[in-house]
C-alpha cells in the first residue's frame, strides 16, 4: 500500500513538473507574450554583437596585421557567423540584426509594427558595443571595420550596390521564411551563403554592409559617419522592394509559418501539420 502511494506520489510529481516545464515552453513560444520580450531583445542585441564582432573585426585586425586577412575571407566570415547565430537562437527572435529586415518583416505584416523600434535599438547597441571591444582589443580605429564608398565611386553608385544587394537578401530571407520552400531551419544556410556570395562580388564599390546597424557600430565607435546615409537609405530601398516582390511572388504576407518566423517560432507550420 505504501509503494502504491509513493509510485502515485512520484506520479502526480512528475505530471506538475512536467506542466510546469510545458508551460515554461509555452510561454517562451508564445511571441505576444510581453514577458518574453526582454528575451528577445537580448537575443536581438547579442546576435547583432556577435556579427559586428566578425564583420567589423575582419577589416580591423586586417590594419594590424596586414596581409593576415584576405578579403575573401572577410567578406566570408560574416555570413558563416549569421548562419550559426540562425541556427542556434533563431528560435528566440527571428534573428533579424538588422534594421532594414525588421522593417521589411513588419512590412509584410509578419511581424508587429510596436515591436521594431525596440530592436532597431538593442541591434545598434549591441553593433556599437562589439566595436568598442575590437577597439580596445585590437588597438586600431573602428572605422577600419566599417563600410565606405570605394575612392572611384560615387556615394550613389555605393547607394545603388547596397540597395541592390539588400534587394536580394531580403528576398532570400523572406522566401525561405514564408514556408513555401518548406525549408525551415535550412534558411539560415540560404542567407549566410548569399552573405558570403554577395561580399565576394559586391565589396568593392560599397563595402557589402547591407545591414544599417553593422555599419553604425563602427562608425559611431571611431567617430566617423561620413557618406553613412548610403547605408541606411540603401539597404532600406532594397528591403521595401523586395517586400513588393514577395506580395507579387506569394500574396500578402501575415500568415502562420511566415510570423513565425519573423518573431522566432520556426516550426510553427510544421508542429501544426504534425498534430493528430
Amino acid at each position: 500500500m505504501r509503494a502504491h502511494e509513493d509510485r502515485a506520489h512520484d506520479h502526480n510529481l512528475a505530471s506538475e513538473l512536467g506542466a510546469v516545464e510545458q508551460n515554461i515552453l509555452l510561454r517562451i513560444q508564445d511571441f505576444d507574450d510581453p514577458r518574453q520580450e526582454w528575451r528577445r531583445l537580448f537575443s536581438e542585441l547579442y546576435g547583432t554583437f556577435l556579427l559586428v564582432i566578425v564583420a567589423a573585426g575582419g577589416g580591423m585586425m586586417n590594419q594590424a596585421f596586414p596581409g593576415v586577412i584576405s578579403r575573401s575571407a572577410a567578406v566570408v566570415a560574416p555570413g558563416l557567423m549569421v548562419m550559426g547565430i540562425i541556427l542556434f537562437m533563431g528560435k528566440i527572435s527571428g534573428a533579424h540584426l538588422n534594421p532594414a529586415v525588421s522593417i521589411a518583416f513588419a512590412l509584410r505584416g509578419d511581424f508587429p509594427w510596436r515591436r521594431v523600434p525596440g530592436y532597431i535599438v538593442v541591434q545598434l547597441i549591441g553593433a556599437t558595443l562589439a566595436c568598442v571591444l575590437l577597439q580596445a582589443l585590437i588597438g586600431v580605429s573602428a572605422t577600419y571595420g566599417s563600410n565606405y564608398p570605394a575612392a572611384d565611386y560615387s556615394a550613389g553608385a555605393a547607394f545603388g550596390m547596397e540597395a541592390l544587394l539588400t534587394l536580394v537578401l531580403v528576398s532570400v530571407i523572406l522566401g525561405t521564411a514564408s514556408g513555401a520552400p518548406n525549408v525551415g531551419l535550412l534558411g539560415a544556410f540560404a542567407v549566410g551563403a548569399y552573405i558570403a556570395v554577395a561580399g565576394l562580388w559586391g565589396s568593392p564599390i560599397s563595402g557589402t554592409s547591407m545591414n544599417p546597424a553593422r555599419t553604425f557600430g563602427p562608425d559611431l565607435a571611431g567617430g566617423n559617419f561620413s557618406d553613412y546615409w548610403v547605408y541606411v537609405a540603401g539597404p532600406l530601398a532594397g528591403a521595401v522592394v523586395a517586400v513588393g516582390i514577395a506580395f507579387i511572388l506569394r500574396g500578402p504576407g501575415g500568415g502562420q509559418s511566415g510570423s513565425g518566423a519573423a518573431q522566432g517560432a520556426l516550426f510553427t507550420e510544421a508542429a501544426k501539420d504534425q498534430k493528430p
